[in-house]
């Protein structure tokens, strides 16, 4: 007889970035060491409680962020991208069991899902908050690149202010230029 419990951590997994249609998609896996407190969905936190929780959870943590540019998006689709970076998620933290928020695996099979589990499962909010934070950082570099887009303010999503800059300057580098938006339909870059 065994009492032996598969002893296997638990690898929370998110992303920050599907919808906006510039900057990379960021994809994150995370397993804490030890206690972070006050984990929490990303979205629910300031940008300042996600900085210096960033800063905790990669003392605190084993992690892995999966950058994803807008090029490969485009070419690949963000369905194929995501897949992509839940199997390198998966290579490069062997031996977890995988939890990522939302309700699709992407066809991954080792990875299970759970509705809202960024804002329940303290390793999915952790992850929540690398990816957030790491998506964050990277699109305020590109504003300075790009100053006319104003990225600093919409961080790359479809704002009408971002609509705007866009129908006024075209796309710029790190654009999605596959994501087609009504407004902007009439008008070819």
């Amino acid at each position: 007889m065994s009492n032996i419990k598969d002893c296997r951590v638990l690898c929370g997994i998110d992303e920050a970035g599907r919808g906006p249609l510039a900057g990379d998609l960021v994809i994150a896996g995370c397993v804490l060491n030890s206690p972070v407190e006050g984990l929490n969905d990303s979205k629910k936190l300031s940008a300042k409680k996600r900085e210096f929780l960033f800063e905790e959870i990669v003392k605190n943590s084993n992690f892995h962020i999966v950058k994803i540019s807008p090029k490969s998006i485009d070419a690949d689709g963000l369905s194929l991208c995501i897949k992509r970076g839940l199997l390198e998620i998966v290579k490069n933290m062997p031996d977890c069991e995988y939890l990522f928020d939302g309700n699709s695996n992407f066809g991954v099979s080792q990875i299970e899902t759970m509705i809202k589990a960024d804002g329940k499962v303290v390793e999915v909010s952790a992850a929540s908050i690398l990816a957030k934070v790491t998506h964050d950082r990277d699109i305020l570099r590109e504003a300075k690149k790009y100053p006319e887009y104003q990225f600093e303010k919409h961080k790359g999503y479809g704002t009408a202010l971002h609509v705007e800059m866009i129908k006024k300057y075209g796309y710029c580098k790190i654009h999605r230029r596959s994501y087609k938006l009504k407004a902007l339909e009439a008008r070819l870059f």
